[in-house]
């Protein structure tokens, strides 16, 4: 990006405004330009290679600009949402002429410039509606006038954006591991123990990256940026702890930033005070908490509640840029207090269960009323889980489970049937379970005994790839989504991807290809084929295909890794 002409520069600014240069990559330059943080305090210019922060309006359109001058320049531009979704595009125009007057000394008046720019759309080149961070990339962009524009339709929200010309060598968003996730190592009543590989930024390039870990009881989060927006202004931000040792988050008074008033309130087991005066009682309490930790890769939540599920995400944070990135969060179950508790099983409700490494869950299931049959549907998210079923101290039903299985077993009046889920050896378990005496009741959706993708060799072309899977006698919907990886991507990344319980709705938009009802009586026909287009040449996609039953819960297919043809 290079510096914007004088009167296109009036253009971009707002009136009233000294003049200020649009930086450029001249390294001494824009150094000396971002110490200014008020430079780009709500101005339309996107400085180069620096991330800036603004906030919209609900239905109220923003729009900014930056400038090309040379084609064939790289440019990755990053968009952030926070607190709701956004619909952003980012389009490209040709820079306007010279002012007309400019040789005279008499340049243009300034609605005739602004007209001249904005009575032209512009070729669109990316965009998109939704809550991820989202961005476009291109290594080889064509000069001109280029136009972000952002819209928030739920709420006014918070974002960040980052443009650069210099996407190689910047890199300032922490890279992450192989292996994103994060491992919940050990299990207490009162403490969760958390690892995570850490980041090459920090292993490989040396740069300082530190770890903030966020705690709460509802959602995983999918940037840092929405976790500073949920927490209120009163909140504080805990110190990191000293080295090697491991604390509870929920020991500290303050837990926003510094306050300048220290007349805080006590609110529940916090103290909590107030940056701008505003009475603490008039916003509700915000259940959210967020520590860094430096550049340890494991560690201890304590004082937790017993048999409580806590939500946990991981963000490596470069020291350098403050930016972020968001490993893949987990969340996990607190174990009961001494005296384990059996969970109850509601009739014909689906139960979400997680299990730790080489745990057990007991369950307990009473019907109501007399019953002939009882039905057992279970869904497995990740590896095999062991089921026993005892009615009245007799065992029924011992048996595997791996993906979705259904039992159904004879029935007894004033029946009580107690349930013991074992976990896999290899990881902690999740997995969904349905309990009911109304036979037609199947929350879950039928599936082939063959849940693979099977992709056509033969028909693979540049640009599109042929696939097919079975379906069953039940009239399901199904979904196909196509994601790009990188080419040396394989069988074991992607079994660590293999979550069945994540269904479409943790999906990108751009990522879905469509949707469809399909069923066959005859079970032997039972297969349809679908060609997925708009591929790019020599490039690997991991195909997933969603069924979804009539309760509404999903469950996906093995996932398929294919790779169109280079040459055609």
């Amino acid at each position: 990006m290079l510096l914007l002409r004088c009167p296109l520069l009036l253009l971009l600014l707002p009136l009233g405004s000294r003049p200020q240069k649009l930086p450029t990559r001249d390294e001494e330059l824009f150094q000396m330009q971002i110490r200014d943080k008020a430079f780009f305090h709500d101005s339309s210019v996107i400085p180069d290679g620096a991330e800036i922060s603004s906030y919209l309006f609900r239905d109220t359109p923003k729009r900014y600009f930056f400038v090309v001058e040379e084609d064939n320049t790289p440019l990755a531009v990053t968009v952030t949402p926070c607190d709701a979704p956004l619909e952003w595009k980012l389009s490209v125009q040709e820079l306007p002429e010279e002012a007309s007057g400019e040789g005279s000394g008499e340049p243009e008046p300034l609605e005739q410039q602004k007209q001249q720019i904005t009575n032209e759309e512009g070729t669109e080149l990316f965009s998109y509606r939704g809550n991820d961070v989202e961005y476009f990339v291109s290594s080889s962009s064509p000069s001109g006038l280029y136009q972000l524009d952002l819209l928030s339709t739920e709420k006014d929200t918070h974002f960040k954006v980052y443009a650069t010309t210099t996407p190689e060598s910047d890199q300032p968003y922490p890279e992450l591991p192989y292996d994103p996730r994060i491992d919940v190592t050990s299990l207490g009543r009162t403490t969760v123990t958390l690892a995570w590989k850490p980041s090459p930024t920090a292993s490989l390039l040396k740069q300082p990256i530190q770890y903030c870990i966020v705690i709460n009881k509802e959602h995983n989060f999918k940037s840092l940026c929405a976790v500073e927006a949920k927490l209120s202004s009163d909140d504080a931000f805990m110190m990191a702890p000293k080295p090697g040792l491991d604390f509870s988050p929920f020991d500290f008074a303050h837990f926003g930033f510094p306050s300048d008033n220290n007349s805080g309130k006590e609110r529940g087991f916090l103290k909590s005070s107030s940056k701008f005066g505003r009475q603490i009682s008039s916003k509700p309490r915000v259940d959210l908490h967020k520590v860094c930790i430096g550049n340890k890769n494991i560690f201890t939540v304590s004082d937790l509640k017993p048999d409580t599920q806590y939500y946990f995400d991981m963000f490596a944070v470069n020291a350098n840029t403050n930016m972020s990135t968001a490993y893949i969060g987990t969340f996990a179950r607190t174990k009961e207090e001494a005296k384990q508790k059996t969970v109850e099983l509601k009739d014909g409700k689906v139960t979400d269960v997680f299990i730790k490494r080489k745990g057990a869950k007991f369950l307990r299931f009473a019907p109501v009323s007399s019953h002939q049959k009882v039905t057992f549907s279970i869904h497995s998210c990740l590896d095999a889980v062991q089921i026993q079923v005892r009615r009245d101290g007799k065992l029924l039903l011992s048996q595997n489970v791996e993906g979705v299985r259904q039992f159904q077993l004879r029935g007894k009046a004033k029946a009580k049937y107690l349930i013991r889920l074992k976990g896999s050896k290899k990881g902690a378990s999740m997995l969904k379970i349905l309990a009911t005496t109304r036979p037609n009741k199947q929350s879950f959706p039928s599936l082939p005994e063959d849940t693979r993708i099977k992709a056509f060799d033969k028909l693979r072309t540049c640009s599109s790839v042929t696939v097919a899977w079975l379906g069953t006698q039940e009239r399901n919907k199904f979904c196909i989504y196509r994601r790009e990886v990188d080419d040396n991507y394989n069988e074991e990344q992607k079994k660590r991807e293999q979550n069945q319980c994540l269904g479409p709705d943790t999906r990108k938009k751009s990522e879905k290809v469509l949707c469809k009802y399909f069923h066959s009586q005859n079970i032997q026909k039972a297969v349809t084929t679908e060609t997925i287009r708009g591929l790019q040449p020599g490039k690997s996609y991991l195909l997933d295909v969603y069924v979804i039953g009539h309760g509404g819960q999903s469950v996906k297919y093995q996932s398929k890794l294919v790779k169109t043809r280079k040459f055609c």
